[in-house]
């Protein structure tokens, strides 16, 4: 019996951890470049009660008998699917089509990397850089922040496909001025280590960063100026996933107190 009370235990914190991952993903329903994350779970240990065993004629019997003591939750994977091109018009609002991610520089020096392409232009100390929300930089192909001098008009600056800075010369013609937005990818971009405000970083498992513009093995991601990716959730699977989840955790629930009365019958046991 309390074999049992462990493994219905088990079943309700994996549950648990699902139903907190998918209100994760519903409340994140309309974060730009958000992407849904699934619960994987795996079996735990098995006991076993029989091993290699014969019947009557000498014959080995052709099953074991094992029990299983429970699942846990393996891992919480983000799906990289594309998610929606929404059109805002903004000037400095981005959309990657492709596996590609933005660098940005983070206050303590190290790099992350994010699909949220909302994007301003800041005023420092430099001229104007081109930032997160949060006052991030963004960073160029050199590593650099992406930065203009004061004298240009923000208002006529365009990026190609290609993330090329571009600003038009004494005819009106567009003429990229060298500075071009670094996109990089991952081999396993389900590995980044999640942080706060839509940022990823490198791990081990993610692999390193491989720069777009120099790995011709990729293929590369185009950028679009004037729109956003919007987040891949989709609100009628989380629902229904949602439901699945918990009638799973009901039913485990249940378990316990089938087995909890059990061994109170037990106990009322009279020899």
């Amino acid at each position: 019996m309390l074999r049992s009370l462990w493994t219905a235990a088990s079943g309700m914190k994996a549950q648990q951890t699902n139903v907190d991952t998918i209100a994760h993903n519903l409340a994140n329903i309309n974060t730009t470049g958000y992407k849904t994350e699934k619960v994987e779970f795996q079996s735990l240990l098995y006991q076993t009660i029989q091993g290699t065993s014969y019947d009557s004629e000498g014959d080995v019997k052709p099953i074991p008998a094992q029990v299983g003591l429970g699942v846990k939750s393996g891992a919480i994977t983000s799906q990289f699917r594309q998610g929606n091109l929404l059109t805002t018009e903004g000037a400095f609002d981005f959309c990657i089509d492709g596996e590609g991610f933005f660098q940005v520089q983070l206050p303590d020096g190290s790099i992350g990397y994010t699909r949220n392409g909302s994007l301003k232009m800041s005023v420092d100390t430099d001229g104007m850089t081109l930032a997160t929300s949060e006052g991030y930089p963004v960073l160029d192909t050199n590593g650099e922040k992406i930065t203009v001098g004061m004298n240009y008009n923000t208002a006529l600056l365009e990026f190609d496909s290609s993330g090329n800075l571009m600003y038009p010369d004494e005819t009106n013609n567009m003429q990229r001025i060298g500075i071009q937005i670094g996109l990089v990818q991952f081999n396993n971009p389900s590995g980044l280590f999640k942080v706060s405000d839509s940022l990823f970083k490198e791990s081990e498992a993610s692999g390193v960063p491989r720069e777009e513009w120099t790995d011709g093995e990729l293929i590369p991601s185009s950028v679009l100026q004037g729109y956003l990716e919007g987040s891949n959730v989709q609100a009628a699977d989380e629902m229904v996933n949602l439901i699945i989840a918990q009638r799973a955790y009901e039913m485990n629930s249940k378990a316990i107190t089938a087995s909890d009365e059990m061994l109170q019958q037990a106990n009322n046991l009279r020899g």
